[in-house]
């Protein structure tokens, strides 16, 4: 991001014009995409398949974010209802199989081998990337697609090879990698919020046709 300010660099410039640039991603363009990525999280929370989440730096921390909010935020939306979230797995979380991994294997098959091991037809696999050519996130998408796995990209930049291979690509032209991240939280959230308020009112629903 660069503001045109001369010699002086003005803080409350600089961040509207962050927020501004991020804001600017969320129009009508990207409704559609981030509906079929909720869709698919619905269906698989509905079979009781397994979500498994993956990305490297930033985006690593941002899978273990959503992680957290498909495992239990999104079943804890509301005070009075309680229901299990998503059966989903953060694949950057065990330090332990990583550096494993990353050292006997090479670091471009720290998650297509722990998807070898652990996924399963009818799963669902959500790579988050800034420019969509991370080698171990494309390896990841190609040995998903292998085992029958369907594959969602949530890209930046010009989306990459993860954009042409994914199933499904959640891509945000945006030449930002801290935008790019950012815009991976906003996207997780939006979904745990739009399925957690579903759940409930389905819940409701279901008890008022008990009480009727």
């Amino acid at each position: 991001m660069k503001v045109d300010m001369g010699n002086k660099l003005n803080f409350e410039i600089f961040c509207k014009a962050y927020i501004e640039k991020l804001t600017s991603m969320f129009n009508d363009d990207y409704f559609g995409s981030i509906k079929m990525l909720a869709d698919s999280l619905e269906q698989t929370w509905l079979t009781k398949k397994t979500v498994f989440i993956c990305g490297n730096g930033g985006s690593a921390a941002n899978a273990m974010h959503i992680a957290n909010d498909m495992h239990f935020g999104i079943g804890s939306c509301d005070q009075n209802t309680s229901y299990p979230g998503l059966r989903i797995e953060a694949l950057p979380t065990n330090i332990g199989v990583i550096t494993c991994l990353a050292n006997d294997l090479g670091y471009e098959n720290i998650y297509s081998q722990q998807l070898q091991v652990k996924g399963e037809k009818g799963d669902l696999l959500i790579v988050l990337s800034g420019s969509g050519n991370s080698p171990n996130i494309v390896k990841a998408i190609r040995i998903a697609k292998k085992l029958e796995i369907k594959t969602i990209a949530i890209t930046g930049f010009d989306g990459g090879l993860s954009k042409k291979l994914a199933d499904i690509s959640v891509h945000f032209e945006i030449n930002d990698m801290q935008i790019a991240e950012d815009i991976q939280v906003i996207v997780g959230h939006i979904c745990m919020q739009w399925l957690g308020e579903k759940m409930r009112i389905k819940r409701l629903e279901e008890e008022s046709c008990k009480n009727g």
